[in-house]
């Protein structure tokens, strides 16, 4: 007997059929096709009911399980567009990767002391917030002297001269990097306020005696992915998945990083990978929507994140402050915070 099988069959936080890496309630459940990898629900179903032909089943519980099994190696499969990994990884690395110990792991305290920018960053903030914590300004921001001796100690003399000739630092956020550090800080739970001070937490003096940075680093890395909203440090119009799709860019440099390579290679083996992307910016007829992408994903994936965290060098090969070029390689920290196992 030969039943009928739909594609509502698939629970709502599976794998979708069709092979995209995405949970099914996100990607093809409820659309009559699907762009991304070019096999909607009408094509899985085509294959299925190719596959169904030959089968003869005694009851409809037999022949869920036959498209149950023909689903799965469906997803197991590697495909080379996501970088050898099958869409089953993939749908585990995107949405549960911090659950996934067979993919990636993510140590609690590394096994050396780490260098990062944001870190240099953190290491002034505590320094100066110390014991007797640091006043806020009346807006609840870092003071201005504060902010202004930081910049100039990560800057340097000729650099923060450079950057400040046209307007000086006279808030936190002219200071951006020191303020989203600031931001992730309170993010991960590290500092906070507390009878009108920044002070340090219980748990950041803890982490600090613990282990150092080894031991801060991993809490402010999960802030970045977790809490942190990537938009609204680049300023650039959301799009979310660009963030969601974090693991696979670290995965990309995890393979690639070893060379030096343009920022271009990243952006269009990303857009391979998810080409349905595209698909959520409006027309513009001054910009494509692939032109977008590729200029949100430079800026917040490689440059913001990557870079910030000190996961990789990512390097301006052009001073045109309009149509600025990037190079990229992985620095050793990408290995010691973030632990592929594929």
């Amino acid at each position: 007997m030969r039943e009928v099988i739909k594609v509502t069959d698939v629970g709502r936080n599976e794998p979708c059929p069709c092979g995209s890496g995405n949970k099914f309630k996100r990607c093809c459940m409820g659309k009559q096709e699907n762009t991304n990898r070019g096999t909607g629900p009408a094509e899985v179903m085509d294959a299925l009911g190719n596959a169904l032909e030959k089968q003869e089943f005694n009851s409809l519980e037999e022949a869920q399980s036959f498209v149950a099994q023909l689903t799965q190696q469906q997803n197991q499969r590697s495909i080379d567009d996501f970088q050898g990994l099958s869409p089953e990884q993939i749908h585990w690395m995107l949405n549960q990767p911090f659950d996934s110990p067979s993919l990636v792991r993510f140590p609690e305290v590394l096994d050396t002391q780490p260098t990062a920018p944001i870190l240099q960053l953190f290491n002034l903030l505590t320094e100066t917030i110390g014991e007797q914590g640091l006043k806020p300004t009346a807006k609840g921001n870092l003071p201005r002297n504060f902010c202004r001796e930081a910049a100039l100690t990560y800057w340097g003399e000729q650099e923060y001269q450079r950057r400040t000739r046209f307007s000086g630092i006279n808030r936190e956020d002219d200071f951006y990097d020191l303020h989203i550090t600031r931001i992730l800080a309170e993010l991960a739970g590290l500092i906070r306020k507390y009878k009108g001070k920044f002070i340090l937490s219980r748990e950041c003096r803890q982490l600090l005696a613990k282990g150092g940075l080894a031991a801060v680093y991993p809490r402010l890395f999960r802030a970045h992915v977790e809490e942190f909203n990537w938009a609204y440090r680049s300023g650039i119009d959301e799009l979310r998945f660009i963030q969601h799709a974090w693991p696979f860019t670290l995965y990309m440099l995890r393979r690639h990083g070893d060379t030096w390579h343009p920022a271009e290679f990243y952006e269009g083996a990303f857009l391979k990978a998810f080409p349905s992307i595209m698909d959520e910016f409006p027309p513009n007829p001054v910009v494509s929507p692939e032109r977008s992408v590729r200029l949100t994903y430079t800026i917040q994936a490689l440059h913001d994140f990557a870079g910030f965290l000190g996961l990789a060098t990512v390097e301006p090969t052009s001073d045109d402050i309009f149509n600025r070029e990037y190079r990229v390689r992985a620095l050793p920290l990408l290995e010691k915070a973030v632990q592929f196992q594929v």
